[in-house]
């Protein structure tokens, strides 16, 4: 079954007992694990339990495919439900998994993880469209997702951000949701004796690893405003941390997504500082001023060109052989030389 962007949180908390097979996929790597693992812990709490859970990776199942069918199959030694846990699965796996999808155990959960699958997909195609079998895609999140995803974080442990925080927090943290999590849950920590239940600024700068977020910052603003050397070091800090092109290019897109909501403000009557204001998450006061300038090179009409470009490129690093490396910085340059 293919599954609605809206329906794939509650799925995730209770997934549907005709899903004999989850596949879980996509390019942010930190949210398929999280997903899996959440569905995982929906069928057996204690994931170390070796009686009732059994981890295989594509290739030990391609090298025994009979494996797949004796763990499904198998007894639990202490009673209960049993899960399989599939890691790095590609294509190859799809004809395997067609065949046990034909008789699935009723009581084996068997849970799929697999980096990006695109549409020609072999294995996504059968999951999405076996009745019996379950996609979760699992894309590179924008600022606006990683702010819910923040606040509920927050408020599930007793806190709340401040304005500038939750700005400054959900900007450093797009492109993998584990980092996300694993750098709220020092903040939660460092917070834990705290009287003041509320992150500050402060609380996240003094925390919160911040080299990864200046260059995102960089980045975008260096490309907004045309600063071509900046850029060029930025994009190699990032790709030198492995960052994923795709994350890179969300990124990208959404700053320019948000000087293209200020310009419609603008197009209505709000002035510039205003329109800017309005926007949730709101900009990180120290990139105040260089995003007013931008404001000024870039009117609705060249916004929109560069959107189209970004969501092209995108698409390319899916369909082509072309290294997805190479061509982000193609189209980052492009524009960046055209600010």
């Amino acid at each position: 079954m293919k599954l609605a962007y809206r329906d794939i949180e509650s799925f995730v908390a209770r997934p549907a007992p005709a899903a004999r097979v989850i596949l879980v996929y996509g390019p942010d790597h930190g949210l398929v694990a999280e997903r899996g693992k959440a569905m995982a812990k929906t069928q057996v709490p204690d994931l170390a339990d070796p009686f009732n859970v059994a981890t295989l990776t594509a290739a030990q199942l391609l090298d025994d495919p009979a494996r797949l069918h004796d763990e499904a199959f198998a007894q639990s030694l202490m009673g209960g439900n049993r899960l399989i846990l599939i890691r790095d699965a590609a294509d190859a796996l799809a004809p395997l998994i067609k065949d046990y999808l034909k008789s699935p155990s009723p009581h084996t959960l068997t849970i799929i993880e697999a980096g990006e699958l695109g549409t020609k997909s072999a294995l996504r195609a059968l999951a999405e469209k076996a009745e019996n079998a379950a996609a979760i895609p699992c894309y590179v999140e924008d600022e606006r997702d990683l702010t819910r995803f923040l606040q509920t974080a927050a408020r599930d442990s007793g806190l709340g951000f401040d304005r500038d925080a939750l700005a400054a927090l959900a900007g450093a943290l797009v492109g993998d949701r584990a980092v996300a999590r694993g750098e709220f849950e020092k903040l939660a920590l460092y917070k834990f004796a705290d009287a003041d239940k509320t992150i500050h600024l402060a609380d996240v700068e003094a925390c919160v690893g911040d080299v990864r977020a200046r260059t995102f910052d960089e980045l975008v603003h260096a490309v907004g405003q045309g600063d071509v050397a900046r850029m060029g070091a930025s994009l190699a800090a990032l790709t030198r941390e492995q960052t994923a092109a795709v994350a890179i290019l969300r990124t990208v897109q959404g700053h320019f997504r948000r000087l293209y909501q200020c310009q419609l403000k603008i197009e209505s009557g709000s002035d510039p500082k205003s329109a800017m204001k309005s926007l949730n998450p709101p900009v990180f006061f120290k990139f105040e001023s260089a995003f007013q300038a931008q404001l000024q090179r870039w009117p609705r009409q060249r916004i929109e060109n560069v959107l189209g470009a970004l969501n092209a490129t995108e698409a390319q690093t899916k369909q082509t052989n072309m290294p997805a490396d190479t061509l982000c910085a193609q189209v980052l340059l492009k524009i960046a030389m055209a600010a």
